[in-house]
């Protein structure tokens, strides 16, 4: 069998420029490599068993059976409650920076087209809002499989610009979301942490079931800079030339402070949190949705 991890590797996924077409094979390439996993194979009471099809509801699949006899099928049951998610997209203007196959806005923008096409598989609801300062597009919740084409087309037509302003969009997000589901937060953070982290508390109290995944370049988390570099901001007009050897203790240091403040924050506030390199396999942000889906009960 192909490695599936090859495939669904930033710089493949790069190489498929649109969207819509990106977001399924991802989607497809990890289904078709899925392991083992101690997420899956939770008992139901069913009426049935039948083969697995492409475009089956995943939550239907007996993970029992696919781990003794290596073979997908589907158990049929009584119908439940859809579950209805809200991708919330940072457009911000430090989503721009990437010195990889994908630039940390594109491989949000992935991120939320691959987990809409996988949520609408479900059978589930999806919507979409980008944001900045403000909100800047609101896609609504449908559940009708060519809705992923609205999600897509909000996407598509951004371009990363001005600052964050977290708190503010979380709030206006609590105030005109009201039925309870789950929120998708995909960003790089970069700004007002205790807003960030008073935002996630405020959709926390209205009862929304909250996974953030936290985009950084490898150039963000590891610093690996060489030579005088000049470093322009891209929120602000402010720069700095410097050499960065001589920073990178320094700056690993707070950052590594900054990330586990936004860990410890997240875990007490009982928001799932992932952190997500740009140049890490798509299949490690499916695998995480999967598992607070498949793993938990729906309140």
């Amino acid at each position: 069998m192909p490695d599936s991890k090859r495939f669904l590797h930033p710089e493949a996924i790069r190489r498929i420029t649109r969207l819509d077409l990106r977001a399924r094979h991802i989607v497809e390439g990890f289904l078709s490599g899925m392991h083992r996993s101690p997420y899956f194979g939770q008992s139901v009471e069913f009426l049935q068993h039948r083969e697995y099809v492409p475009g089956d509801d995943l939550r239907h699949v007996d993970w029992k059976v696919w781990a003794r006899q290596d073979r997908l099928v589907v158990k049929q049951f009584e119908e439940d409650t859809n579950l209805r998610c809200t991708m919330v997209v940072d457009v911000s203007h430090s989503m721009q920076y990437g010195n990889g196959p994908l630039n940390k806005f594109e491989y949000a923008a992935t991120i939320a087209a691959s987990l809409s096409y996988l949520v609408l598989q479900q059978q589930d609801a999806v919507g979409c809002i980008t944001f900045d300062e403000k909100i800047r597009m609101r896609v609504p919740i449908r559940s009708k499989r060519n809705h992923i084409h609205s999600v897509i087309d909000s996407l598509d037509t951004q371009s990363p610009s001005d600052k964050t302003d977290m708190y503010a969009v979380l709030r206006e997000v609590a105030e005109t979301v009201p039925r309870r589901g789950m929120i998708m937060l995909i960003s790089d953070l970069l700004g007002d942490t205790e807003g960030t982290i008073k935002g996630l508390k405020l959709l926390r109290q209205r009862g929304h079931d909250i996974l953030v995944f936290h985009v950084l370049d490898d150039d963000e988390l590891d610093f690996e800079f060489n030579g005088a570099m000049r470093f322009d901001g891209l929120e602000s007009d402010d720069f700095l030339n410097c050499n960065p050897r001589a920073l990178r203790e320094g700056y690993l240091a707070a950052l590594n402070e900054f990330l586990t403040d936004v860990r410890r924050q997240c875990a007490s506030n009982v928001v799932d949190y992932a952190l997500i390199r740009t140049s890490d396999p798509l299949d490690a942000v499916l695998a995480k949705y999967l598992s607070r889906r498949l793993g938990h009960h729906r309140s």
